[in-house]
């Protein structure tokens, strides 16, 4: 489905502003008191998943045909932003879920969205996109996981690492090379469903410096038998469109966890600087402080509206990659540079795990890495920004 055939999605203003209204309570109550807690046991938070489907956030963007709650780009990324702005990493947990099942709604035969999508919105089944491998990241053309048709079925040999919900999780979108000769590789790759099963093992669990709590994990096929029924769209070849078809979502959805970290950052600050005092009074009343609030306020508000831009082109329908990549880059960066200021708003206190702040530092770093680099990321604005400025 093409950006142009994809339809629009609304909601109304009043329901829209409930559900945030709802989202913001929960995690002032459940989320809050204890991200600390699983951050520096890296715990899964498993009292907090049951509570994220209660509330359908595993079918927030998938069709309410299919039992999702069919949101728009903008409200699901204001959603993500706001809890974000608590804890960035929980919202891992249904974000890669989401990229999974938006794969099958936008690419599977009906017959898989029948089965799949409805388990997929109530989290009966989790998980997420299996795409990179030990030797290949950015480069997906790059991977060497292999499925063989046999039969009625597919025969797959591999190995996937960084997977996120890749222990907790019980299914993902896998991408191999079912034609590991073609020209050009990306003609090679295939997308199955691929459900936990025999030949289908969870290797290490793979130890970050932030992003806690939410499980990597190295994810290890070995004669793993799938139907052919589980390719998904029915048809080989198609893989590396359809992994990479909600790209510009995914990106939007980064640019809000960014916004996120962005203004929890500042909040943090804000509320340090007016209670930390020196030389009689506020730290927030010396210049050198309001300097760094009067910046980290204007790149969070400014990251903040180049999600917003993107997620409206995406809801229109239109193509938005480079808006996606803008916001993606400017968001992910505001948010590495707020979290380190607040830090220094801190002090010393911000070296410790006491305090918050530095949770919010680690998390953001992640955020110019993943869903392709910024250096990438600065490629496709360039030539997109090009093409459409043609002399």
């Amino acid at each position: 489905m093409t950006a142009a055939e994809r339809p629009p999605r609304q909601i109304d203003p009043e329901e829209e502003r409930a559900l945030i209204d709802g989202i913001e309570r929960w995690v002032e109550r459940e989320v809050a008191p204890v991200a600390m807690k699983y951050d520096h046991a890296d715990e899964w938070p498993a009292d907090l998943v049951e509570q994220m489907k209660e509330m359908g956030l595993f079918g927030a963007t998938i069709s309410p045909e299919y039992g999702g709650l069919g949101l728009p780009a903008r409200t699901y990324a204001e959603l993500v932003t706001r809890i974000s702005s608590y804890w960035m990493a929980i919202t891992g947990i249904f974000n890669s879920h989401l990229m999974m099942a938006a794969a099958v709604e936008r690419f599977g035969t009906d017959e898989q969205k029948a089965h799949w999508l409805p388990r997929f919105a109530t989290g009966e089944v989790r998980g997420g996109l299996a795409l990179t491998e030990p030797n290949a990241g950015t480069d997906l053309q790059a991977i060497r996981s292999t499925a063989v048709r046999d039969g009625d079925d597919y025969v797959i040999n591999g190995t996937k690492t960084w997977i996120t919900n890749g222990i907790q999780g019980s299914c993902v979108a896998l991408l191999v090379k079912t034609d590991p000769a073609a020209e050009p590789r990306y003609r090679g790759m295939s997308l199955f469903i691929a459900p936990k099963g025999e030949g289908f093992t969870v290797g290490k669990k793979l130890k970050k410096l932030g992003y806690n709590a939410i499980d990597s994990a190295e994810l290890i096929f070995e004669d793993y038998r799938l139907p052919a029924a589980n390719l998904i769209g029915g048809e080989e070849g198609k893989g590396f469109f359809q992994a990479t078809g909600g790209l510009e979502l995914g990106r939007i959805n980064v640019a809000a966890r960014g916004v996120g970290l962005a203004e929890g950052s500042l909040r943090l600050a804000t509320a340090y600087a007016q209670t930390r005092e020196t030389m009689g009074k506020p730290i927030c009343e010396h210049q050198a402080i309001q300097l760094k609030l009067g910046e980290m306020a204007t790149r969070a508000r400014a990251a903040r509206l180049l999600t917003l831009d993107a997620a409206d082109a995406y809801d229109r329908g239109h193509r938005c990659d480079m808006e996606a990549g803008m916001a993606k880059y400017f968001a992910s960066e505001a948010a590495v540079r707020n979290s380190e200021e607040a830090m220094r708003v801190h002090g010393g206190y911000a070296y410790s795990k006491e305090y918050e702040i530095e949770r919010f530092y680690r998390d953001s770093l992640l955020m110019c890495i993943g869903e392709g680099t910024n250096e990438m990321q600065r490629i496709i604005i360039a030539k997109q920004w090009v093409k459409q400025h043609p002399v």
